[in-house]
């Protein structure tokens, strides 16, 4: 393999840098000679031919530009010189014939997971603590408050301990040593939990449930039913106000929508009945805390890997991403998949441009509609408030080599693998049906990882070529980098490194395979990810306007 450049697909009209090259240097590539007409960064593509102007640029066989003015061969593709175009869509066709990977060295393979009455297993085992509205965000942080400490969940703040130090030597008069202070890692402890088998009290607070469109309201509810049923929660305390849109019998609706035999102990207290502040978080303490010491009776077992449910998510994109990481994700899709377990690809803006090749995998042709139709209507209305899928990549997307949408979305549909599309999910929609699963939610990274794990997702891989402290209350995260230089400058947000697919060391097979070993030590709770160690709980619900 060359170690400088590389061809996605045989069709590729440009060619990407897997190391810096510099202007005037020849480059090599079946037998044709190019000479470098700019500073090429790593990451970053360069024409492998002359480009006409307004000539499609493809990379990974699919459109993902096109040229504003002459491109000269061997000249670096930049924003000023490429614009966004993608692949256009119509019906599903052909028949999809899939061939599931014919060595899965994980057939036998089980993971110790919390076996739930409804034949769900949950990697993780969760109490979670849900405002209905914003007006008791309040009072969840005093819950949150009361029991994080107590309870063996919280962690030294080893900043708190800095700032003491700080003022220390401020009060006396010995400012000129804070710069030399330094801050010591502090690790969780692992005994000091009162409940065993509880991996956590989350708190779940929002900005919703009230105001803005009813639909709003009723899209959060979906969202809240959804992490209630998540196989990784044991139980729900769901705090409202009594006034709000987001009434309790309308997630009681959504609860029974998804599972009309729920029965996981779900607390539910309204302030405007219970009376004081003090009655309803002692009622809310005392309840919450019977219900979890009940919750800690249940162990871990073991279940087939066909019982997980694996969110694929990419943010902070490079433009190694595509090429690496997603690849790998791609194919521990297809492992899990072959296994009979669920995937579940969201982000659509960061689709566009492959739908075509996503419809004609999709099962049936209903299926495959449902995706056109939701990848319109969503385009739509981006372009309806201003915007449009090609607002999309971001600075540092660009910065690293993804200038276009198509381009980002071409490699972020990688994570999707190869395996049919056995159903098309719209927001707060629950994945039911083993295979890979689309789920429409916006590009924003904590959008669409609060959307999977209300979807069902209980754990799921994030994949990042320029690091990013993304994290999930209830479903464990597992980031993997896209190169080995980020691995190395942030290995406390970084659980596996593909960066051995960029030098030639690994392969796409291996990645993949490595990938699902960590998963299954992951959802046994054998090491915890890096996401679960530093607390990074991050929820955003979607309000169904327009979010890129």
């Amino acid at each position: 393999m060359n170690h400088k450049i590389l061809q996605i697909h045989p069709q590729d009209n440009v060619l990407v840098a897997l190391t810096d090259l510099k202007s005037g240097e020849s480059i090599e590539f079946n037998g044709i000679s190019i000479l470098l007409k700019d500073n090429t960064p790593a990451k970053h593509k360069f024409a492998l031919v002359d480009l006409a102007q307004g000539e499609h640029i493809y990379m990974y066989g699919s459109i993902v530009g096109k040229a504003v003015y002459p491109i000269l061969k061997g000249a670096v593709l930049t924003t000023a010189n490429v614009a966004h175009e993608a692949n256009s869509f119509g019906k599903k066709t052909g028949t999809y014939e899939w061939t599931p990977p014919t060595h899965n060295p994980f057939s036998n393979r089980t993971f110790n997971g919390f076996h739930r009455k409804d034949g769900q297993v949950g990697t993780a085992n969760y109490w979670i603590v849900v405002p209905l509205v914003f007006c008791e965000n309040r009072n969840v942080e005093v819950i949150k408050q009361a029991f994080t400490e107590e309870l063996g969940f919280g962690k030294p703040n080893p900043y708190k301990s800095l700032v003491q130090q700080m003022a220390e030597l401020f009060k006396s008069g010995k400012q000129e040593a804070i710069s030399g202070l330094a801050v010591e890692e502090v690790a969780l402890q692992k005994d000091n939990k009162l409940f065993k088998n509880i991996d956590g009290i989350k708190f779940l607070t929002h900005q919703g449930g009230c105001g803005g469109i009813r639909q709003d309201s009723e899209m959060l509810c979906a969202l809240l039913a959804g992490y209630i049923n998540n196989p990784n929660v044991a139980g729900a305390t769901v705090l409202s106000l009594g006034c709000q849109n987001a009434q309790p019998a309308i997630l009681q609706e959504k609860l029974d929508k998804i599972n009309p035999h729920q029965e996981k102990p779900i607390i539910l207290l309204e302030q405007q009945k219970e009376g004081t502040e003090l009655h309803l978080l002692s009622q809310a303490i005392k309840m919450t805390f019977m219900a979890m010491a009940k919750a800690n009776e249940q162990e871990r077992a073991p279940a087939p890997l066909s019982k997980l449910t694996v969110g694929l998510e990419c943010g902070g994109s490079d433009g190694f991403s595509g090429i690496s990481a997603n690849p790998a994700v791609g194919h521990a899709s297809d492992l899990i998949v072959a296994l009979g377990g669920k995937t579940i690809l969201s982000e659509f803006p960061e689709l566009c441009g492959v739908e075509q090749e996503l419809m004609n995998r999709c099962v049936n042709d209903e299926i495959a509609e449902k995706f056109g139709s939701l990848m319109r209507d969503y385009s739509a209305s981006a372009v309806a408030a201003g915007s449009g899928f090609d607002m999309n990549p971001s600075p540092g997307n660009i910065k690293d080599g993804l200038i276009t949408d198509a381009m980002k979305s071409s490699g972020a549909s990688k994570k999707g693998g190869s395996s049919p599309v056995v159903d098309v999910l719209d927001y707060a929609e629950y994945a039911t049906k083993p295979g890979l699963n689309l789920l429409c939610t916006p590009g924003n990274d904590v959008e669409s990882t609060t959307a999977m794990a209300g979807s069902g997702a209980n754990i799921m891989l994030f994949t990042t070529g320029l690091g990013t402290p993304t994290g999930n209350p209830v479903a464990p995260v597992i980031k993997i980098s896209s190169n080995t230089k980020l691995a190395v400058r942030m290995p406390d947000i970084i659980d596996i490194d593909t960066g051995g697919v960029i030098s030639g060391e690994k392969t796409i097979t291996e990645m993949g395979e490595e990938i699902v070993e960590h998963i299954i030590q992951v959802a046994s709770g054998e090491i915890k990810a890096k996401a679960q160690l530093l607390d990074q709980d991050d929820f955003i619900p979607w309000k169904r306007g327009v979010s890129l």
